[in-house]
């Protein structure tokens, strides 16, 4: 008698998936690494683990439409003569000229001043568009001294020292030759069409106490005005950001791996850095230690979609929270309106990332003259306004339903979290439970 085994359903690998299998075939095929721009796709804990405790007995809430509550934030109040002076908690993150079209700059400089919040230069320095749109502009001040410019530096009304950035911690920038235009190569003093890779460290200070001299040279040439940012991406934060208030930071920066950037590997996009959500508490640990907390203000980015996520990261102990992929996507980045677009490019709205290309359909991530001009600044940076004004709104009516009159009373125990992992890493109780893992009991 013969038997015959009934026939199984294949199973893929959850080790080598799809995914996994095609990048295999492509490092393959063509010997290099890949190159993509936004930050970590995979899924790593966020504020989604986390919930808010609204009021009910024990707290009482306010009432949205009669009880005020306050969203304004001032940054650069420890040395600066003339401190920021914002709205709202949220923050535009820096993005390059070179990176993004002029139209685009100018629609994120347009945006933010509606709102009543800053706007960040990014690599490659000033451009006109971004400064006469910007009432408050940060100007950065990166390894690659692309575009710097002291004259641009005294136009700021702040300066942010960048040491390093989420999506590529240790790791330089990258502005392939596609992108750089005859404008984008005068401005960063570069031949056109060559690739530019900027550097990882700066070139003049090599520490602590060599930033702390730079940043006092900075201060000399604004005459001691401007607030002084240090960008650190989310590797070591405790001791990143104790080491920058020690140099002398009036903000600190701290950027989780769900930042995104323009151009770097795909590797290291991945697989550098810490999550967002691991990096506040240390944060705020470090600037409590010192006794600084609230003296150096704290700004969180990393994967802020909307005003749930701005009020988890303050109650946390940030005082505000900087966006920049979702800034994007206010003015039209990645909208199924031009999938057709997408599918040309062989990808699909929601998931293109070859920003180096320079090809954006949307006129976003592109020096292409035709393609930029698609992309209207004046109604874009309505989009962003509207946008801010509604994460605005959800930060307040949070804020309201725990009982705070300001969004900067919220604090941690306001929040419980849904995972083990999310519990220890804004040090707040399992749902259901008092049990901070590796602090208390059940």
């Amino acid at each position: 008698m013969t038997y015959h085994n009934p026939p199984t359903t294949p199973r893929k690998s959850a080790v080598f998936d799809d995914y996994t299998l095609s990048e295999i075939r492509r490092a393959a095929e063509t010997g290099i690494y890949d190159i993509r721009g936004a930050g970590a796709k995979r899924k790593v804990p966020h504020f989604d683990d986390l919930l808010f405790l609204g009021a009910s007995m024990s707290r009482y809430p306010l009432e949205g439409y009669r009880e005020r509550c306050s969203t304004e934030v001032v940054l650069g109040t420890r040395n600066a003569k003339k401190p920021i002076h914002l709205k709202i908690p949220i923050t535009i993150a820096g993005m390059s000229f070179g990176s993004l079209s002029a139209q685009a700059k100018e629609a994120l400089g347009r945006g933010a001043n509606m709102a009543g919040t800053s706007t960040t230069t990014g690599d490659g320095g000033m451009t006109p568009e971004e400064r006469g749109h910007s009432k408050t502009l940060v100007y950065q001040y990166l390894p690659s001294r692309y575009g710097m410019n002291p004259d641009d530096l005294r136009k700021a009304d702040a300066i942010e020292i960048v040491v390093g950035q989420g999506a590529k911690p240790g790791g330089g920038g990258m502005l392939l030759g596609q992108k750089i235009s005859d404008r984008v190569a005068e401005m960063r003093t570069l031949p056109k069409g060559i690739d530019q890779r900027s550097a990882c460290r700066h070139p003049d200070w090599t520490g602590p106490d060599d930033l702390e001299i730079k940043i006092l040279e900075l201060r000399e040439i604004t005459d001691w005005e401007k607030p002084i940012y240090i960008k650190v991406g989310g590797s070591r934060p405790y001791y990143d950001v104790a080491l920058a208030v020690k140099a002398g930071a009036d903000v600190v920066v701290v950027d989780g791996m769900q930042g995104g950037t323009a151009a770097t590997q795909e590797v290291f996009i991945e697989h550098v850095g810490q999550p967002t959500l691991a990096c506040i508490r240390p944060a705020v640990q470090a600037l409590q230690d010192l006794g600084m907390h609230r003296k150096v203000q704290l700004i969180v980015s990393g994967g802020i979609r909307n005003g749930a996520d701005a009020a988890k990261a303050l109650a946390l102990g940030a005082d505000a929270v900087s966006i920049g992929t979702a800034a994007l996507v206010a003015l039209g980045d990645n909208d199924p309106a031009l999938e057709a677009e997408y599918r040309k490019l062989n990808t699909t709205a929601g998931a293109y990332d070859d920003w180096h290309e320079g090809r954006d359909p949307a006129g976003i991530t592109t020096q292409d003259g035709d393609l930029a001009r698609r992309l209207d600044p004046v109604r874009a940076g309505r989009r962003l306004a509207n946008y801010l004004k509604v994460m605005t709104l959800e930060l307040q009516t949070i804020a309201r339903a725990a009982g705070h009159n300001h969004v900067h009373n919220l604090e941690p125990e306001d929040l419980c979290a849904l995972t083990i992992e999310a519990a220890a890493m804004a040090r707040v109780p399992l749902a259901g439970t008092s049990w901070i893992p590796g602090e208390s009991k059940f």
